[in-house]
């Protein structure tokens, strides 16, 4: 078992890890020629310049300025100087609310600690169980942290009612907490949707499932069903194609590109040897070619292939969707199409909101609508298997935790695991370690299948994976390292005992596994925050890509790697440390501090971050909190029903009826959120939207909204085209396109609210009839 010595230990290194990434950070971030590295969201907004340009020799690359050094943590009171609404200004709403999800976690758990330091930690501390408890059962295995824990009242001891209150304590400042953030930031959305400025969603939907139509083409279909019954309102549209083909190239040239601009510039630094290259795998082996011939050649074979392709993209009718972005006049009847049902056949022309053209997926829109269905089960199966074999690999990582039970297994290694320094190593810091190698990959695997599941926007596939990746960590990381931690070390025990005595011997180590997550918390939480900042991999590939492939200041650009705030694998950490804060706040009050010094930490990290690193690709204006808000709750709910479970293993069923109020009251409150606020997340209000057109209206009378969103949504492959070639395009997306908005073109087809055509997606009639 870790002692307090254990996890002094696995304290000392995570904090030596932080301090040295925190200063190497505060050392490299002054240094001109890391400035790019360490403030590319100024170089992207056109308010830095770099220092690399100006100065002496050796001041472009190393910061002379001693007092620059001595003031080297500024950079702390910086993050913190920002005024929320600049922020916003500065980063997007998404950016701020992420952060406010760290001050939840403060707002919350300093008040909780506090208390149950104040009140918990007494009571547990002042008895004696365990130690009278390991006179009749030797093989029960305990430290002096399990002493602070509910592990050490005695059974069936009236001082479980001081848990039972501070239960309730807790879930009334939750939910009080969550209620006045989630109120908040519906009222910071609402008011950023009103204030923002003209974006082309705000005036556009997405519309799947087109019918086909022999008589129409899908472009026809769509701009026909539009004007017949949106006809006051409708303007134009975009019909979607399936580009990934040319889009696959058109990387591929880019990749070749700048191989080619790195054989170049190499020859330019030593032109008495022209490059060679192998054209075998990788370059390992095969013939030995001229490696700039050999690039051009490739790049004319691609941009020969990728003019092709482009135009059979073109004129292919198979690679036209049966899928379209149709804009309207204004705001309010976009959202009255997005919120509204089209046909009388649900299943036909399903419109929703589009996303913003910097958020779209655009290898999804070429997914079939009928089969997204069939790839999320897929997926919801694989996802189940994945969760299920992960299991081995976190059962292994919890016999780390326990030097006795190695030493029983494997007594040859016992001379050396019983090294002081070695043994506080194994057991306060090697188990955390190995289970973050073991969870590197799966925001990966995750990003994968969310991908595979077919959703549009890169938001929501933040979202689904990140939803994914919380359920795996309540499965693997905690419940799994819980059950197997507490089977590998009480296994003798159990093997001993009646089975009527099992239940208490689980109540009694389910606390214990605090230990565990300890050291979980100080790997992940501390060091890993610390070395979010240092920012290593994007430092190593900048000047990488500084040294062999910059030729001009817009390459030089291109090779910053800005990223971004990394919802769906930031978020479901985050959710961790809220599940075990409040699932450990009443059962062990030891673990609080630690959690708490990771959300302050991580607050002022990312923030950090946020202003002067992260680029978000994307707005969505805080359409995740409803996620984070319900996955607290579904964490605030397990922790009561794990008390219920551990009360009943205590001697004292009796409070299980009072227990039991605490989920019934907590999903009521949920239900109210849900009802109340969520609506700001999931629709526009009418109201909100006439006011925006009217307020534009009055400023901007002569605005020409046709011309602002005619080409909004063209696949991004089509966007680097020369003039002609765009408007040849063009033309198919808005075939027959009204000048006035007031005109109706001639059709193919008789209107349809007097033709029906039966099609292979569904008949109107039919439905009705059935």
């Amino acid at each position: 078992m870790a002692t307090f010595g254990d996890i002094g230990v696995a304290a000392g290194l995570n904090i030596l890890f932080a301090v040295a990434f925190l200063i190497a950070f505060a050392f490299l971030r002054l240094q001109p020629i890391n400035d790019r590295v360490y403030f590319p969201k100024w170089y992207l907004k056109g308010l830095r310049s770099s220092p690399v340009n100006s100065g002496s020799v050796v001041g472009k690359f190393v910061n002379l300025d001693w007092r620059s050094y001595v003031r080297f943590l500024n950079w702390v009171p910086d993050a913190l100087r920002m005024p929320e609404p600049e922020l916003i200004d500065h980063a997007g709403l998404d950016s701020a609310v992420y952060l406010r999800i760290y001050l939840l976690g403060l707002k919350i758990f300093v008040p909780v600690a506090l208390l149950s330091w104040a009140v918990l930690v007494p009571v547990n501390l002042t008895n004696n169980t365990l130690e009278k408890s390991r006179t009749t059962d030797h093989n029960l295995q305990y430290s002096d942290i399990d002493k602070l824990s509910i592990s050490n009242v005695p059974f069936g001891s009236p001082r479980f009612w001081t848990h039972i209150v501070m239960a309730y304590a807790f879930t009334f400042w939750t939910c009080y907490t969550l209620r006045k953030e989630y109120a908040a930031i519906a009222t910071m959305r609402l008011h950023f949707l009103a204030s923002e400025g003209r974006r082309p969603d705000q005036f556009t939907v997405l519309v799947r499932n087109v019918p086909p139509d022999q008589h129409e083409s899908v472009s026809e279909a769509v701009e026909h069903f539009f004007l017949v019954n949106h006809p006051d309102h409708y303007l134009t549209h975009q019909v979607v194609t399936n580009a990934n083909k040319l889009a696959k190239l058109i990387n591929e040239r880019k990749s070749q590109q700048n191989w080619l601009d790195y054989y170049q510039l190499k020859y330019s630094r030593n032109q008495s040897q022209r490059p060679v290259k192998k054209t075998g795998f990788l370059g390992l082996w095969g013939e030995k070619v001229d490696a700039i011939d050999h690039q051009t050649v490739k790049i004319e074979t691609l941009s020969k292939q990728i003019s092709e392709e482009r135009e059979r993209v073109k004129t292919d009718p198979k690679c036209i969707m049966p899928a379209g972005f149709v804009s309207f006049k204004t705001r309010w009847a976009a959202a009255v199409c997005a919120q509204t049902q089209q046909t009388r056949n649900p299943t036909l022309w399903l419109t929703e909101w589009a996303p913003e053209p910097p958020d779209i997926y655009w290898d999804n829109l070429a997914i079939p609508y009928f089969s997204l269905a069939v790839r999320r089960l897929v997926t919801s199966v694989a996802f189940f298997f994945l969760t299920f074999f992960f299991m081995i690999p976190v059962t292994i990582v919890q016999s780390l935790a326990n030097i006795e039970g190695i030493e029983k297994w494997a007594p040859f290694l016992k001379p050396i695991i019983e090294v002081p320094f070695i043994k506080s190593v194994i057991q306060g810091f090697l188990p955390g370690i190995a289970l973050k190698i073991f969870l590197i990959v799966l925001p990966t695997i995750l990003m994968m299948m969310a991908r595979f599941e077919g959703f549009l926007s890169k938001s929501t596939l933040e979202r689904r994976a990140a939803l994914r990746y919380y359920v795996f960590n309540f499965f693997n990381v905690f419940l799994v390292s819980v059950i197997a931690g507490t089977a590998f070390q009480q296994l003798d025990s159990f093997l001993h005992q009646s089975a009527n005595e099992i239940p208490r011997t689980i109540g009694v180590a389910i606390p214990m596994k605090a230990t565990f997550f300890i050291t979980y918390v100080m790997v992940d939480g501390w060091a890993g925050v610390a070395g979010e900042i240092l920012r290593l991999k994007p430092l190593i590939f900048f000047h990488l890509k500084n040294f062999f492939l910059v030729k001009t200041e817009k390459d030089r650009d291109e090779a910053m790697d800005p990223g971004s705030i990394g919802f769906n694998t930031g978020e479901p950490q985050i959710q961790l440390y809220f599940l075990l804060g409040l699932v450990y706040a009443v059962v062990t009050p030891i673990f609080l501090p630690f959690i708490l010094v990771f959300f302050a930490l991580a607050y002022v990290v990312f923030r950090h971050q946020i202003i002067n690193v992260y680029n978000q690709e994307y707005e969505s204006a805080a359409a995740f909190w409803p996620g984070v808000h319900g996955r607290i709750i579904s964490a605030l709910v397990f922790s009561q029903l794990i008390l219920m479970g551990l009360m009943s293993t205590k001697g004292n069923a009796q409070s299980t009826p009072i227990l039991i109020a605490l989920p019934v009251l907590t999903i009521w409150f949920h239900r109210f959120c849900k009802g109340r606020y969520e609506p700001a997340f999931i629709r526009y209000p009418l109201q909100e939207a006439m006011m925006k057109d009217t307020l534009e209206r009055s400023r901007e009378p002569n605005l020409n909204v046709k011309s602002y969103l005619e080409y909004a949504y063209i696949h991004p492959v089509f966007k680097n085209e020369d003039e002609d070639n765009e408007d040849e395009y063009k033309g198919e997306g808005n075939n027959g396109k009204l000048l006035d908005g007031s005109v109706l073109v001639p059709t193919k087809r008789h209107s349809r609210r007097h033709a029906h055509e039966p099609s292979k997606f569904g008949d109107d009639r039919e439905s009705l009839e059935n």
